[in-house]
């Protein structure tokens, strides 16, 4: 009996002492702490955002599947080599030169936080990755690209900073000059700007998944100003939030945007847009076109939720990511 409660006190003691432990260095963020920290998250998103990024094709943006020469996923965190990444998505393309280079979001799990890395191509179809090209304190994703004359501009979300935050390329495509706000006091979630009818516009969720706002302005680097009808869509989660550049198809333009119910990031459709000035907005909201959905396994088995649309020759390409699982 003796031995019992011996064993009983030393047990409760070494709890005592481990629980303190634990909480001092919780507290305090000591050693070993981040070491402690990272494992968790490296679990959690292992288990839960396995995001990556494929390429699809088709004759027209509302045919498009995997191609038969190209084995998805083309790019996965595994590629990229200068930060422990925990995944990668939201990836945009721009061709240069007869030259395809890729932007998109890295979940960085030294810092867990966003970065935008870079990944180049011959053919738009095999990727190297290269290196992370911008890197701030707060989360950066969705990096939109833009080509405006000879020069070339960024536009992530970067809504923990409460933000939409404007980049040039000092020299394209890795070094990255940021020039200052465009919009601010609010989480603006996936920025996505365009020029139509000499003006600049720029669709974003400003209040969750479920919001779809606009701005527009005479200028891409100021005076940004509200649209009159926002919020262009309200408490509709499976059609607000943006997800990729708007295109142009048969005289048409579209939107794409994440169907975000009943979980996030199951697929995108592409919203034809009916009317749009600084006064009016109209869309066909009535007839949704989906442009790519979860497959139900492998590497996009539970999710897909994002579209980078090209025309090259008489083929469409989209550069997408995927969800394993959650």
């Amino acid at each position: 009996m003796k031995r019992f409660f011996t064993i009983a006190i030393l047990v409760i003691i070494s709890v005592v002492i481990g629980f303190s432990y634990g909480y001092l260095v919780h507290r305090n963020q000591i050693f070993p702490y981040e070491h402690i920290k990272k494992a968790f998250l490296k679990n959690l998103y292992r288990n839960t955002m396995q995001w990556s990024i494929g390429i699809y094709e088709g004759p027209s943006p509302f045919h498009l599947s995997d191609p038969k020469d190209v084995e998805n996923p083309v790019l996965s965190a595994r590629d990229v080599s200068d930060v422990d990444a925990a995944f990668i998505a939201d990836p945009f393309m721009v061709e240069d030169q007869g030259k395809y280079f890729m932007f998109f979001e890295v979940l960085n799990l030294d810092s867990n936080t966003g970065d935008i890395g870079l990944a180049v191509s011959d053919n738009g179809k095999e990727w190297s990755y290269e290196k992370i090209v911008l890197d701030e304190e707060f989360h950066l994703s969705y990096p939109c690209v833009y080509k405006v004359g000879d020069q070339y501009y960024m536009i992530p979300e970067s809504g923990e900073d409460e933000s939409v935050r404007l980049y040039r390329a000092n020299s394209f495509p890795q070094d990255w000059e940021y020039l200052g706000n465009l919009l601010t006091g609010s989480a603006f979630y996936d920025p996505t700007v365009f020029f139509y009818d000499n003006l600049w516009w720029m669709f974003t969720s400003t209040a969750g998944n479920g919001e779809l706002n606009l701005f527009f302005s005479d200028s891409l680097s100021s005076g940004w100003q509200a649209h009159p009808m926002n919020p262009l869509v309200e408490n509709n989660p499976d059609m607000a939030r943006p997800a990729g550049h708007v295109f142009e198809y048969e005289n048409s333009l579209f939107r794409l945007a994440q169907d975000d119910y009943p979980s996030y990031g199951i697929q995108v459709y592409a919203i034809e847009i009916t009317d749009l000035s600084s006064e009016t907005y109209k869309e066909n909201s009535d007839s949704l076109n989906k442009i790519v959905s979860m497959s139900g396994k492998g590497w996009n088995a539970v999710g897909m939720h994002h579209a980078d649309m090209h025309q090259v020759g008489s083929r469409w390409l989209a550069v997408v990511d995927g969800l394993k699982q959650r």
